[in-house]
């Protein structure tokens, strides 16, 4: 499956394909005989039988999970958004290649392949709010700078970012999609005081104002080219039925466009984490994503998503790996 234009990739994530229902059926029939009390896993149950659906398979094991970082620069930052230059962004993905941020770390402590994608670091976007942020062609090619990351052999993604001024374009995009005031998304970012955030709310409301349109057309003129590869990664982990688990809000606003083509582009997701920026709790409400953790974190990177591979990992270790009443000679409760 491919595409070259904005159009083509809405109707490529209009036809994703569906989990497998058989194997849904043989995990969760699997679930019922292992030896413990019924629910007595919780979530991990749901979890394991989720990624079972999406693996094709009734006793999977994840041992290639990948992990891709995208950066890029924001020509918004021009408003006096971020508490941070845009040269951090440069600095960082140097430090991301050395091995020093969080998320490497946190990728090495669970196994996790990771990459960093830097995308034309030295050309911002244009600034929302006085044109739009790409151009379509712009769009669709750091959609497919995320689609061609993926690695067609990975066994999960989990997709980071790192980008100054990147909170107030997800901070946008979600206003734009759902609804409601620049003061009911933006939050602190990298550290913004009281002026510096009530300056986000007002920007977001010019470029809302400024650029309506499709799901598609939100992500070209408001958003960034990390945000639009993070949504390439993520369509293209679907077309190869991989899970994903997102990240933190920006990583989430990305996946909205996703959502707001098609109500099940995400089911092949789950959440990460509930990050401390203040409108991502009310942003996986709006996709129905109950996040696995709630740590107060808000670095990006994907770094919240990194941490939870541990989570899905225990999950699919217990469903895969434990004996069923019959194999262990334990009689079943009555």
């Amino acid at each position: 499956m491919t595409f070259s234009t904005l159009e083509e990739f809405a109707n490529l994530v209009r036809s994703f394909p569906a989990p497998d229902e058989t194997a849904i059926r043989a995990a969760t029939a699997r679930n019922s005989v292992l030896t413990k009390p019924p629910g007595a896993l919780g979530r991990l149950e749901d979890l394991a039988i989720w990624y079972a659906g999406w693996r094709r398979d009734v006793q999977p094991r994840l041992e290639n999970p990948q992990v891709l970082v995208f950066a890029g620069n924001h020509g918004v930052t021009a408003q006096g958004i971020s508490a941070f230059p845009p040269e951090v962004t440069i600095q960082m993905v140097a430090n991301f290649e050395a091995g020093g941020a969080a998320i490497n770390q946190l990728s090495d402590a669970f196994g996790a392949k990771m990459s960093v994608h830097a995308i034309d670091l030295d050309r911002p976007t244009e600034d929302f709010t006085v044109g739009p942020a790409m151009e379509d062609e712009e769009c669709v090619a750091a959609l497919r700078v995320g689609w061609d990351a993926v690695d067609p052999a990975a066994d999960l993604v989990v997709t980071g970012e790192m980008g100054i001024g990147n909170t107030t374009s997800a901070a946008a995009i979600a206003c734009a999609l759902f609804g409601g005031t620049g003061a009911d998304w933006v939050g602190r970012g990298t550290g913004v005081d009281d002026d510096g955030l009530n300056r986000k709310a007002e920007v977001v409301d010019w470029g809302v104002s400024l650029h309506k349109g499709a799901p598609l057309e939100v992500l070209a003129r408001l958003g960034g080219r990390e945000l639009a590869a993070m949504v390439g990664a993520i369509a293209r982990a679907r077309v190869e039925r991989i899970p994903v688990i997102l990240d933190g809000f920006i990583c989430t606003a990305s996946a909205s466009v996703l959502h707001a083509l098609s109500s099940t582009a995400l089911d092949h997701c789950v959440a990460g984490h509930v990050s401390a920026e203040q409108a991502h709790a009310n942003l996986l409400a709006k996709l129905g994503k109950a996040p696995l953790l709630s740590l107060g974190m808000r670095l990006g990177e994907g770094s919240g998503a990194a941490l939870a591979i541990g989570v899905l990992k225990g999950a699919i270790a217990c469903h895969s790996g434990m004996a069923t009443f019959a194999e262990a000679g334990v009689s079943e409760g009555g």
